[in-house]
């Protein structure tokens, strides 16, 4: 059996329930992990003040991958890796996004900043402004993001990009895929863009951080629920779907959990890690030999 000594979380839709709360249970369980020995991370699009303060409910003081792979740390000061689209190219990107009816927010491991412009309410409430960042995470509104960056330039880990119609959104996306070789453009919704550097992933991030820890994937537990998850499920040792996650990345994973309204991260964590030795025990029994 192989001897995992690492447990990558996904957040929302994972580790948390659909009303942003943790279960008791899922607490508890993250403790018996960290009591065997193994390295707790969560991965996440979230930015990283917010990942942080979740990290610090659940009493890890470990690196954590956060804005999809794009920021890893411990602290905000002194990151691991980071990996961002250049400010001139942030720039650029705008200017072309500027010519369509659409909300265009950078985000920043210490701040974001939109354009104020007007699309559909409704979708706007939902998209950009229903957030609790602002109550840790500077957010600011203006009305052109160009003539803002031309004063303070901003190097983005991501540009989320919000449109009123699908068919702005389909020529946006094509234009950018065509004429930014440097960058990745993600149609997460049917009128949402991410754009993000090229080769970045929450996998990439997953990777990144095994690697400094000195474990192989394949000594790695990944759980997730989103598209965006499915890579590292399917590169980690053992993959694990919520219950709620779509078909595809349930058919990808190589164990299936209860959703994360039912403790299914706390469900799978119990099952699987009693079988498992504390990681100080199995390092004395191999030296003992």
């Amino acid at each position: 059996m192989t001897n995992y000594k690492l447990l990558a979380l996904n957040v929302d839709g994972t580790l948390l329930r659909s009303n942003g709360r943790l279960q008791p249970s899922t607490k508890e369980a993250i403790e018996y992990v960290k009591d065997k020995g193994v390295y707790v991370t969560l991965v996440t699009n979230r930015h990283f003040q917010s990942a942080k303060k979740l990290a610090k409910a659940l009493k890890l003081d470990s690196y954590i991958i956060t804005h999809g792979g794009a920021f890893i740390a411990d602290n905000l000061d002194e990151p691991l890796f980071e990996k961002r689209i250049s400010e001139e190219m942030t720039f650029n990107l705008v200017q072309v996004l500027e010519n369509f009816k659409c909300n265009i927010r950078l985000t920043h491991e210490r701040y974001s900043i939109g354009n104020r412009k007007k699309i559909a309410s409704n979708l706007l409430s939902k998209s950009i402004l229903n957030t609790s960042d602002s109550m840790f995470y500077p957010v600011q509104f203006v009305d052109s993001l160009g003539d803002t960056l031309r004063d303070e330039p901003v190097s983005a880990t991501k540009i989320d990009v919000h449109f009123s119609k699908e068919d702005e959104k389909e020529e946006a996306e094509q234009l950018i895929t065509e004429a930014f070789d440097g960058v990745e453009v993600k149609a997460t919704q049917p009128k949402k863009l991410e754009i993000v550097q090229k080769g970045l992933s929450k996998e990439y991030g997953l990777r990144m951080l095994a690697k400094h820890l000195k474990i192989s994937l394949e000594e790695t537990v990944a759980i997730g629920d989103a598209e965006d998850d499915k890579g590292m499920i399917t590169s980690a040792g053992l993959g694990v779907a919520m219950w709620n996650a779509p078909f595809e990345v349930k058919h990808a994973a190589d164990w299936v959990t209860r959703s994360n309204n039912h403790e299914g991260v706390g469900y799978m964590v119990k099952e699987h890690f009693r079988k498992q030795q504390r990681q100080e025990f199995l390092r004395k029994i191999k030296i003992d030999r």
